[in-house]
């Protein structure tokens, strides 16, 4: 794990839906906090071992806290749970520095902000600096119940169109589909984060209606499969530490890579955050996150070893 973490406590926990809370995370030493782009996440180390992403919410030209949105998953792996049920205000933990890998594109002339659930969290912050450029956008936020619908009030305090769709009132899941295809327009970007079948059905949507500016942030990992060229058996060399390793069926590069020692941050182990981000300097991997753009996969000029592979026989990576 890398050593450049932040050290901050916990400011406030608060309330905001049937299973959702806020936490307001402030630096310990009272200084501001490196600045963050709309569509960023941090890493925290939680207290029981676990480093888990949630993205930051709050504006971005704030830079005296760090504000995060956290739904307690029934399928949760530890993250949530903990984050719910451990962190108590006062308490100190350690962070990383901001990433994103969602960025707003804030050029485009109208922005589509598309929120299924907790994925309000990066489109919130989104939204918030889009208003404070004076740029065109509107949300569309759906959501289990209105129970279930977590910063209402913050996003009708934005005074942007907004539509709501709460499918226990409405009979049923929304036609993303149409609200889409109502929404076309020149230099039009659309950014979408939820569930996953959400997810799948705004990506095909966007395919369909030709949407090219598409943009989407998972916080659960799609499972892609080896490619046919990928191989079982490789030789990695890490350029920095000079240390050659194997890679074998029964050996990942991350399990092999942290064997070795290597300077390499991990959080979700999913291939969806980043944390895990490595330049490659020679060889050609075979790329399995969602992370990077099919363009950004195609160039070869960094992997997410946390799930990646290879479809050379070597690999040099910079570590």
């Amino acid at each position: 794990m890398a050593s450049n973490t932040l050290q901050v406590f916990v400011h406030t926990l608060r309330y905001e839906a049937d299973g959702i809370i806020s936490i307001d995370l402030r630096a310990t030493d009272r200084q501001d906090l490196p600045a963050f782009e709309a569509g960023s996440h941090i890493d925290c180390h939680l207290p029981n071992g676990l480093v888990r992403s949630y993205s930051l919410l709050n504006d971005c030209s704030e830079r005296h806290r760090y504000v995060l949105g956290v739904l307690k998953d029934a399928k949760s792996r530890g993250g949530s749970k903990a984050m719910h049920e451990q962190l108590r205000v006062g308490m100190r933990l350690d962070i990383s520095a901001p990433r994103n890998n969602f960025a707003l594109h804030e050029e485009a002339a109208h922005s589509v902000l598309v929120a299924g659930g907790i994925g309000i969290t990066p489109l919130l912050c989104m939204a918030k600096r889009l208003r404070s450029l004076g740029k065109s956008f509107e949300v569309l936020y759906f959501a289990r119940s209105r129970a279930h619908a977590a910063f209402i009030e913050d996003i009708e305090a934005l005074g942007a169109k907004v539509h709501f769709h709460f499918d226990d009132a409405q009979g049923g899941p929304p036609d993303l589909k149409a609200l889409l295809a109502a929404r076309h327009a020149a230099n039009t970007h659309y950014y979408a984060c939820g569930p996953a079948v959400m997810l799948d059905a705004f990506e095909a949507h966007c395919q369909s209606l030709g949407y090219a500016n598409a943009h989407i942030e998972r916080f659960a990992a799609v499972e892609v499969a080896a490619s046919s060229d990928a191989q079982q058996r490789y030789t990695v060399e890490l350029k920095r530490s000079g240390k050659v390793i194997e890679i074998t069926p029964e050996l990942s590069l991350l399990a092999a890579l942290q064997q070795a020692k290597a300077d390499v941050m991990t959080s979700c182990e999913e291939g969806i955050c980043g944390s895990c981000e490595t330049r490659v300097l020679e060889g050609v991997p075979d790329h399995r996150d969602s992370v990077l753009s099919p363009a950004e996969q195609a160039s070869n000029r960094v992997m997410m070893v946390c799930v990646s592979g290879c479809q050379s026989a070597r690999l040099v990576l910079d570590l």
